[in-house]
């Protein structure tokens, strides 16, 4: 799992059939790193911090091992301190 925030919606309305019409999301784990592309499970909004699953984790989450989806979004925070360390 990876902690994530919510850059902004992918529009991309021309998709294989398998994606079906679930939500697409701009992903970051840091502000200056490389964006990803996440499929928005649970109904994010940009901004939202996140939780984010990989390989068959996230084509499971998104709704079946068939499905398309390397990078699944599962849960939202409500809250995190990122300043703290352990």
């Amino acid at each position: 799992m990876r902690i994530m925030q919510v850059e902004k919606t992918l529009v991309s309305t021309n998709r294989i059939t398998t994606l079906g019409m679930r939500p697409l999301l701009v992903v970051r784990d840091k502000p200056d790193s490389i964006p990803f592309v996440a499929v928005d499970a649970v109904g994010c909004i940009p901004g939202d911090w996140v939780i984010c699953v990989g390989s068959s984790a996230a084509r499971e989450s998104a709704g079946s091992r068939e499905y398309p989806s390397d990078l699944t979004i599962v849960g939202i925070i409500d809250y995190w301190d990122r300043d703290q360390e352990d």
